[in-house]
């Protein structure tokens, strides 16, 4: 995409109702007429040439809705998961946006662009302090990828916060040109503890997205405006523990995970460049230090 296309593609989202178009792909994606359904199941996997070899259910047979589709379930020997003590793997399939230090807090989103960790937060100040000079990935899964979100590292999910916020694309286009894009959209943080230290795993709503789902909260509904909603995980289970690798949530259509880590525990992704495939399960960073 030239940059004159991908900056009128920046300004069209700014005019478009995004939250209508997102609801009515909302709605597209969970009719449960059969030919329907199919039809377009069928016409994804052809457009993105799908592996269904490693789809748990048959397809598109096997699946109510297209979204049913959209957040499959692979085979267990689709996705190895590195069990290598000092590893953090990929909690996604996708594609390396950004990865490296944060410099003091600020975080590389494309040329001349970043933003801070306070302003991805939103609302945990403290808590953004503890990631000042730590590191971070920004992980963008396209249409076509595995959409189901897993533990990096074995630990306990201590607090989740929805941040309400906008809608607007996460590709590269809109990555390269909307200032702060990812501090913009709507967005889940969860908030991890680990043996190495405190972490951070977010869901980053988008364009055609809206919904997040975790395996305890259900579906995460979008809104535009609002209060950070403190999610009380208590309520839905007991026992908030979790091994490399467990099943966290997934995103009805393509987005973007964002990964944080504190000073001195790790790499810093020095493995991962911009652009490159990332595949579920797989090492992205090795710990440095065990406490």
């Amino acid at each position: 995409m030239s940059e004159l296309t991908a900056r009128l593609f920046v300004l069209l989202q700014k005019l478009a109702p995004k939250y209508v178009l997102t609801s009515l792909v909302f709605r597209l994606a969970r009719v449960r007429n059969i030919a329907i359904k199919n039809y377009l199941i069928r016409q994804f996997v052809n457009f993105y040439n799908v592996d269904i070899e490693e789809v748990v259910r048959p397809v598109p047979d096997g699946f109510a809705t297209f979204n049913d589709f959209f957040i499959r379930e692979l085979t267990d020997d689709a996705r190895r998961i590195d069990s290598a003590d000092d590893s953090i793997v990929a909690p996604v399939d996708g594609t390396v946006s950004a990865a490296g230090r944060i410099d003091r807090e600020k975080i590389f989103q494309a040329k001349g662009l970043s933003y801070t960790v306070t302003d991805l937060l939103a609302t945990d100040i403290e808590e953004a302090e503890r990631f000042i000079d730590g590191a971070y990935v920004t992980i963008y899964l396209a249409p076509y990828d595995y959409h189901r979100v897993h533990a990096p590292i074995d630990g306990e999910i201590v607090a989740m916060r929805y941040v309400p916020g906008d809608l607007f694309s996460v590709n590269d286009a809109t990555v390269r040109w909307l200032p702060g894009l990812f501090t913009r959209n709507e967005r889940l943080v969860c908030h991890l503890i680990t043996n190495s230290g405190p972490m951070i795993l977010i869901f980053i709503g988008a364009l055609n997205v809206g919904t997040i789902n975790t395996r305890w909260t259900g579906d995460v509904r979008p809104r535009r405006k609002g209060v950070v909603d403190n999610i009380d995980l208590r309520r839905h289970v007991d026992d908030l523990r979790m091994v490399k690798g467990d099943l966290l949530g997934w995103f009805n259509m393509g987005s973007t995970v964002v990964l944080l880590l504190p000073p001195d525990i790790s790499d810093a992704f020095a493995g991962l460049q911009s652009g490159q495939t990332v595949r579920m399960g797989r090492p992205i960073a090795s710990l440095a230090t065990t406490k």
